[in-house]
């Protein structure tokens, strides 16, 4: 009656084409999506592989202004690369990006809790340490309006800090 065998071999080559297509992708990331509290832990561990797929995540993720994030993520790694010439080129971008979202959007206390991390342990050299009571001010002013993973990565913060105190939220 009907030849089935065509329809047969087209079946299985688009099976085929359907499962090869999983094998391209990196195992975990495509079921990945940013969250917050996963950013700051990527920030707060240094792991440089960490920061390269939280990256690829912010790059991917439908969230605005993810330029802050990703600046601050640059920066981040900038601290854990040789030579200095690319820890430097890193940074240099990572604040260009930072500074562009700031601009962009100026009442986001995240990114200004950001940068005052960044200013605040950036080496002398690199001259990015301007707005450190303004942003301390801008953070205190508005903590509790912030998400609760926000306000946890800042008292975390507040630990280790020299510029801001928990007692000052």
């Amino acid at each position: 009656m009907f030849d089935t065998r065509g329809t047969k071999k087209t079946k299985t080559a688009i099976a085929f084409v359907f499962l090869m297509s999983f094998a391209f992708i990196k195992p975990g990331l495509a079921q990945q999506k940013f969250e917050k509290s996963a950013f700051y832990d990527v920030m707060a561990s240094g792991d440089i592989v960490a920061i390269d797929n939280e990256i690829n995540i912010i790059a991917d993720a439908p969230i605005n202004n993810k330029a802050g994030y990703e600046g601050a993520l640059l920066i981040r790694k900038a601290g854990f690369v040789r030579p200095a010439s690319k820890r430097l080129k890193l940074f240099k971008e990572g604040r260009i990006k930072l500074e562009t979202a700031l601009m962009a959007d100026n009442e986001n206390t995240e990114f200004h809790f950001l940068r005052l991390a960044i200013e605040e342990n950036a080496p002398k050299i690199v001259r990015y340490h301007a707005d450190i009571e303004k942003d301390k001010l801008i953070v205190q002013k508005n903590f509790k309006n912030l998400s609760p993973p926000v306000q946890h990565a800042i008292l975390d913060y507040c630990k280790k800090s020299k510029v801001l105190r928990p007692d000052e939220l």
